[in-house]
């Protein structure tokens, strides 16, 4: 950290950037633009001392000079004159090594890599902890959308009970093609593919890998408690049809992919902590904030006892919005160093993960029956011996066959799934559909 001979008042901060793709680049871009905006109202210059890439050949553009280009990142993070480390590579390897290696040497470290944190947190969060310096990851949770100060900082006090949100732009934009423009499945996500929102192999988005990913992390700094990516349940939107969104739309529900961190108990010894941390798709009540985000934007609902429903909306991926994040995360860091101190990662004794089956929902499923006398008894009956309430029924006539449409009252998915493979048994059941849980 050098100060400017010029201005006493000004102190230069030198930044070791780890990857230049697009997050790395539109950050480089940024700084060029807004460096002096930043050095006016901070008295912090911030300064590109070494930017770390595959390939120092390749034409990187804007501020990304030759000059500062190295295919070296162990020695960038080890650098002294470098002071605060930015990584944008992703992925656990090599990230993690060079992430711990700059906090060993005392470095403040922002990164975006949200599979490092869900999977790597802790480890990284204690490291941090010992050297006493920033660990800071805005944008591994929902890019330009401030999610994790808030939490981590404005409502570290208060009482929260549930954080839940959309976070994967893909699978929105999907489920929005669908009720939108009555689009099947296959062709929206052909369709999110042409646009770059979904990638060539896009499991991780639409089987849920990213928004559990994102709700680990999330969970974590909510409730203080140590969440893994492995810890998370998670199902995809590839099983939704056209006729699941129809249904919900009729019955007043938007059908979201959704990521929902919940804490149960009250602390007591009659009623322990314990966290549930789930990704599903889920039919969101036409009132709803959430069931009003459409395309490829994000939106995270906190619940909380005294500062009520609060809700962040806004671009959950992207280059420029993503390193926007971590521009104010860069901006924080450079700021505690220079005053010499840090922000630590809220942490608190380990807290029982409540498996999926322990946890309750309405919920919302199809069934193809026989249409015959005394079917709609008979499934009523199955319902009933698991002690699931029904709370609306529809019924719609097919060839030969009725479709029966159930919403419940709140049940254990325990009970539901022991109901639906009893229905399943039945031989006047032909087909048991898309089962979806139900969020008011």
């Amino acid at each position: 950290m050098s100060t400017d001979t010029a201005d006493a008042q000004v102190r230069t901060i030198r930044v070791g950037l780890l990857g230049c793709g697009t997050v790395g680049g539109a950050l480089v871009d940024m700084l060029g633009e807004r460096g002096a905006d930043i050095e006016a109202r901070t008295g912090i210059r911030l300064e590109i001392g070494a930017i770390a890439v595959r390939s120092a050949s390749k034409n990187r553009g804007g501020g990304a000079t030759a000059g500062l280009l190295t295919t070296d990142a162990r020695a960038v993070v080890a650098d002294p004159d470098i002071d605060v480390i930015v990584e944008v590579i992703g992925g656990i390897e090599p990230a993690r090594e060079l992430i711990l290696a700059a906090l060993a040497n005392r470095k403040p470290v922002i990164t975006a890599n949200k599979e490092l944190l869900a999977n790597c947190g802790q480890e990284l969060a204690d490291a941090a902890a010992e050297a006493r310096v920033d660990l800071l990851f805005e944008a591994a949770a929902a890019a330009a959308i401030p999610i994790i100060r808030p939490l981590r900082e404005s409502l570290l006090g208060e009482d929260v009970s549930r954080v839940m949100g959309i976070v994967n732009g893909t699978t929105n934009y999907i489920l929005t093609q669908m009720t939108e423009l009555g689009a099947d499945y296959a062709d929206a996500l052909t369709e999110a593919q042409n646009l770059g929102y979904a990638e060539r192999d896009p499991t991780a988005d639409v089987e849920g890998y990213d928004a559990g990913a994102k709700a680990a992390i999330m969970a974590s700094i909510a409730f203080g408690a140590k969440v893994a990516a492995g810890d998370v349940y998670h199902e995809g939107i590839s099983n939704i049809s056209a006729a699941d969104i129809a249904f919900a739309n009729r019955l007043g529900y938007q059908i979201k992919l959704l990521a929902i961190a919940e804490r149960f108990g009250d602390g007591t010894d009659a009623a322990p902590y314990e966290i549930g941390v789930r990704v599903h798709p889920s039919m969101v009540v036409d009132d709803h904030p959430l069931a009003s985000v459409r395309g490829s934007f994000n939106a995270v609902f906190v619940e909380g006892a005294d500062a009520g429903e609060l809700m962040f909306y806004g671009r959950g991926a992207g280059g420029r919005p993503t390193a926007s994040a971590v521009l104010g995360d860069l901006i924080d860091a450079a700021g505690n160093r220079v005053r010499e101190t840090y922000h630590p990662v809220p942490g608190g004794p380990a807290v029982p993960i409540r498996p999926i089956d322990d946890q309750s929902s309405a919920y919302y499923l199809n069934l193809e029956v026989a249409d015959a006398p005394g079917v709609l008894a008979e499934v009523a009956g199955v319902f009933g011996a698991h002690g699931v309430s029904i709370r609306s029924m529809e019924q719609e006539g097919l060839d030969a066959e009725a479709r029966l449409v159930f919403v419940t009252h709140e049940a254990t998915e325990r009970d539901i799934q022991s109901t639906l493979a009893d229905l399943a048994a039945l031989d006047a059941v032909h087909g048991v559909g898309t089962m979806l849980r139900v969020i008011s």
